[in-house]
């Protein structure tokens, strides 16, 4: 957290009128445009000259929250996103421990000559690479620390509505609507304090939750019913996306957000796999019960990271090698794997 001086500095800094561009990971989700845009509000009533930047797109059920059409995509405007970056004095780094994180904006930023600020709750941040670190692996979303960091800095007055509901999507998407990493009484302190500001918290999870295409729908049915692979002697269930089968259902980013979640509602299944294939790639994302960490799980095998229930990782592997290898490398891990949460 902020030591009395950081703040200090953070509040003559952050009132003197800069040039700040605030930058979130590849693939952003809701927790990384809901703590930008809270962000982003929150320094413009301060009257910087503020910016918006991520690496690629976001799902367009996040384009209903207030100023989101103003987030520039570097794939699709490097040349402006460049160009802003160069004239940045302070890049806030929010939702990410690491400038890899970034893909192609992390070289970009590191031959700045801008402050860095890092906002994150994920492991191991590179501590390094920053000049002020606001980071916690025990908050449940980077949405809850861009509170805290307005609160710390003496501006909770600051907050209104708008700013709520950026930092509420933050919070409800990141704990999967109050279902895990949330068991601090702090986060429904913050969540009560922003729904007092008028943020309509039923209104915000239909924006984000209902409004599946049918497209969508048809996909999800689609990955439980003929991608789910179960192997109930190692309490894991995967499901695996192909690029034709992306195609098939006209694939539209978020499609598969969540998909990973949904084999963890089985009473004997402990840890979920959901492998989608893209760019000649395999994307992977992890979910786990209790306290097997698939953050260690990733960083020791999968070239990833990220918290202890909920990962991500990489290969180049085909489909079929990578399912083989991973059944492989889960056989030193059946004794972690089972067991059975109670009260």
């Amino acid at each position: 957290m902020l030591s009395d001086n950081e703040i200090n500095k953070l509040k003559q800094l952050l009132n003197q009128r800069k040039n700040i561009v605030i930058t979130s990971h590849t693939n952003p989700d809701g927790d990384a445009i809901g703590s930008s845009l809270a962000m982003y509000h929150y320094l413009t009533k301060l009257g910087n000259n503020v910016e918006m930047m991520v690496p690629n797109s976001f799902p367009e059920y996040y384009n209903w929250l207030p100023d989101s059409e103003k987030i520039i995509l570097y794939n699709k405007q490097s040349k402006n996103a460049q160009k802003i970056l160069k004239e940045a004095d302070i890049i806030f780094s929010l939702d990410y421990n690491a400038l890899n994180r970034l893909g192609a904006l992390s070289e970009i930023i590191k031959g700045t000559e801008a402050l860095r600020i890092l906002i994150d709750h994920h492991v191991d941040p590179e501590i390094e690479n920053f000049d002020f670190c606001f980071s916690t692996v025990d908050t449940s979303s980077t949405g809850e620390l861009v509170y805290n960091f307005i609160t710390q800095l003496g501006d909770e007055k600051l907050i209104d509505k708008k700013t709520g509901e950026a930092i509420y999507t933050g919070i409800v998407t990141d704990t999967g609507s109050f279902s895990f990493s949330c068991n601090r009484p702090e986060t429904y302190i913050i969540t009560s304090k922003i729904i007092g500001l008028g943020v309509d918290a039923q209104k915000i999870h239909k924006l984000i939750y209902d409004t599946f295409s049918e497209n969508r729908l048809r996909l999800l049915g689609y990955s439980i019913s003929k991608r789910m692979i179960v192997w109930e002697d190692l309490h894991t269930a995967l499901i695996y996306l192909t690029k034709s089968d992306l195609i098939e259902y006209n694939y539209k980013v978020g499609d598969t957000e969540g998909v990973v979640n949904y084999p963890l509602s089985m009473e004997k299944i402990n840890m979920s796999v959901l492998i989608t294939e893209k760019d000649n790639q395999l994307r992977l994302s992890f979910r786990s019960k209790g306290d097997f960490s698939v953050n260690d799980l990733t960083r020791e095998y999968f070239n990833g990271g990220g918290h202890k229930n909920a990962a991500g990782g990489k290969t180049n592997e085909d489909i079929n090698s990578f399912i083989t290898r991973l059944k492989e490398v889960l056989q030193g891990y059946k004794h972690e794997l089972n067991y059975k949460i109670s009260l």
